[in-house]
């Protein structure tokens, strides 16, 4: 693409801006890139830790999750490449292993692998509830519309209620209006195709990915377990990680800088148009600015109180901490000696998942038997340990530092102790076929992070997924893709438009750099890009 000279500085390289980073340069811009920490990757950065062993392990922080990579093919393409030609993605199946707590009547759990297999997935929950698994394909098949009419929606700016009915979205918003059910939650919105609350599970435990609970989370959300039997969880060899690394390598080669261990200090305006970025104490001027810092954190912390108050209270600081986050996350990544019996993905869901979820995202309680989460890649991906061993990544889902009873929890005091809950819940639920024997003992390298970890990673209050998903904080409800009180700096990553979750952050890139390129004058080389790839098959 030819350039004009226009220069854009990136305020963070995680997925949302590496993202920008490649279609910006790829459409001509001089783009700069500013992380704060020594690595690209933000919340999807990778952990080394050396062993007592003297090997090293391998962890993703954030997501191990990948899903609906066409959407990153786009980016891809957009500068000329192929994702495959810089990742090794592995389809996974099982996609995950679901164990409930204590479901079966004699008290074990209720395991269910899950497949891409729509018939034999069916056949699965038919086992739980023959009429349930009857109606499985009807799910399926109800949320594939759902999505195919939601995406121009998920593709394009939301600026007011208007946005909805655009030349780019007017027909899809006709189209999928009447079955969007906004009165409902993911988990009522099921009762029309479930009666077994264990299928219920199988089919919402995916709002966890928004940090939200089903109970809560807005019905339109039942496309996430639709988008995992649709398109597939994959895994990245080297990580989730491994895609920012290429993501970086894409956009170097289209002329980007990148300065790792660069954190920005603040933004400067001339009115309401950014006009340089500090770093190291040094302002550097830039026609324009992406932010894909924390959304929040960032708009409190780097933009001057005063060009906010043009858009009056909505943005003052006191506003944007009213509003309402998603959970927070305690993680484990522990290096084993030898292997482990578990699939890639293995889902423990708490007997009293209601309880549980009412302690994360209501009282602030510590869950003393939690859900949790355990991600195996090493049975698959050789690189993440030393070989025979294995790096397993455990996430326990919490509240976050806003939520009351978590407010005062004193995590240099408390983390010791939540570390014993959590090794002892993986003994428990999973026991000793799973981990293998002496699996305390085997423990050769280990991390910790709690939701002081996260707020020290300047992300408002520790709130790991962001900005929740309720019906008032979506669409033009969500901090916008171009910051409405600025003339130049815009939003990438889960606290704009679209949201949370590695596909929609990168179609919040997409939207964000097509609106950038419009102002400065650019061809935006994703529109070109869109044109080159098949994935709308897909949605006919």
């Amino acid at each position: 693409m030819k350039s004009n000279g226009q220069s854009v500085a990136i305020v963070g390289a995680g997925p949302g801006g590496l993202a920008a980073a490649v279609l910006l340069a790829a459409s001509g811009a001089k783009v700069t890139v500013f992380e704060s920490q020594d690595r690209v990757g933000g919340r999807t950065a990778r952990i080394t830790s050396k062993g007592t062993d003297g090997g090293e392990y391998h962890f993703d922080t954030g997501p191990t999750f990948f899903m609906m990579p066409y959407v990153l093919e786009e980016v891809f393409a957009a500068a000329g490449r192929r994702l495959g030609d810089y990742v090794e993605l592995k389809r996974l199946d099982p996609m995950y292993r679901l164990l409930m707590v204590g479901r079966n009547k004699d008290g074990s759990s209720l395991i269910v692998d899950t497949t891409q297999d729509i018939a034999e997935m069916a056949k699965r929950l038919g086992k739980i509830n023959a009429k349930d698994g009857e109606n499985f394909p009807r799910f399926i098949a109800d949320n594939r519309y759902k999505l195919r009419h939601s995406e121009s929606i998920l593709r394009n700016p939301m600026r007011s209620p208007l946005d909805l009915f655009g030349k780019n979205t007017w027909l899809d918003t006709l189209k999928v209006g009447p079955v969007l059910r906004p009165d409902l939650s993911v988990h009522q919105l099921l009762g029309k195709y479930f009666t077994d609350p264990a299928t219920k599970l199988a089919v919402s435990f995916q709002s966890k990915y928004l940090g939200m609970s089903p109970y809560d989370c807005p019905s339109l959300f039942t496309i996430l377990p639709f988008i995992e039997y649709e398109y597939g969880v994959w895994h990245p060899i080297g990580g989730c990680n491994a895609l920012m690394e290429a993501m970086a390598a894409v956009a170097t080669e289209h002329g980007a800088e990148i300065r790792t261990s660069a954190p920005v200090e603040r933004i400067e305006f001339q009115g309401q148009r950014a006009s340089a970025v500090v770093s190291g104490g040094r302002p550097q001027q830039f026609d324009h600015v992406v932010i894909n810092a924390d959304a929040t954190w960032a708009m409190k912390k780097l933009i001057p109180e005063n060009v906010r108050a043009a858009a009056g209270r909505a943005y003052s600081e006191k506003t944007i901490d009213s509003r309402k986050y998603s959970c927070s996350t305690f993680m484990l990544y522990l290096g084993i000696e030898g292997k482990v019996n578990l699939p890639h993905h293995t889902i423990c869901i708490a007997e009293d998942y209601q309880g549980n979820l009412e302690q994360i995202t209501k009282t602030g309680e510590l869950p003393q038997e939690p859900s949790i989460y355990v991600c195996n890649p090493s049975g698959l991906d050789p690189t993440l340990a030393p070989p025979g061993n294995s790096a397993l990544y455990v996430l326990i889902p919490i509240a976050n530092l806003q939520q009351a009873g978590a407010a005062g929890v004193n995590w240099e005091k408390e983390k010791a102790g939540y570390r014993e809950i959590a090794l002892k819940r993986m003994e428990q639920v999973l026991g000793e076929a799973a981990l293998g024997k002496n699996f305390r003992e085997r423990i050769r390298a280990e991390v910790m992070y709690t939701p002081e970890t996260w707020k020290g990673m300047n992300i408002n209050f520790g709130a790991t997924f962001n900005l929740a998903h309720n019906l008032g904080q979506m669409l033009h409800k969500r901090p916008q893709n171009k910051l409405p009180f600025t003339e130049n700096v815009y939003l990438v990553g889960g606290g704009t438009h679209p949201g949370s979750g590695l596909p929609t952050i990168f179609l919040s890139s997409q939207i964000s750099s097509r609106m950038l390129c419009e102002e400065a004058g650019l061809e935006y080389a994703g529109d070109v890009a869109r044109e080159m790839t098949v994935h709308d098959a897909a949605f006919v």
